[in-house]
């Protein structure tokens, strides 16, 4: 069974800064594909970044520039670093693992852009 625990959301005035952190437990293998999704609210889910193994990495072209995932492979984490935010980032933010043909999800973090 693979859990996954999503932290760092919040409410941040446009141009500001957060990080999210996604922990991962249970069988998680270093060759899965980790990254980050957003819904916001009457929206459909939508990628925002993934990592894979070789740290290649995947944006969605509306963040690109402006957001920087990561992982720690030992640590069974993933991180997504958020700068220059704007009120259409506004989102419930989920962590989410691809592995051996099957796809987890976390239960997600609000991120709220305005002033």
């Amino acid at each position: 069974q693979v859990q996954l625990v999503e932290s760092g959301g919040g409410l941040v005035q446009p141009g500001g800064s957060l990080r999210l952190s996604c922990v991962a437990s249970g069988n998680i293998f270093s060759f899965a594909t980790m990254g980050w999704y957003r819904q916001a609210p009457g929206k459909q889910r939508e990628l925002v970044a993934t990592i894979t193994l070789d740290i290649r990495r995947n944006y969605a072209d509306s963040v690109k520039g402006r957001f920087t995932i990561s992982r720690d492979i030992a640590k069974k984490m993933v991180y997504l670093q958020m700068n220059s935010l704007k009120p259409e980032d506004t989102a419930v933010y989920y962590c989410n693992v691809q592995q051996l043909d099957a796809d987890y999800w976390g239960q997600g973090t609000q991120v709220t852009v305005s002033s």
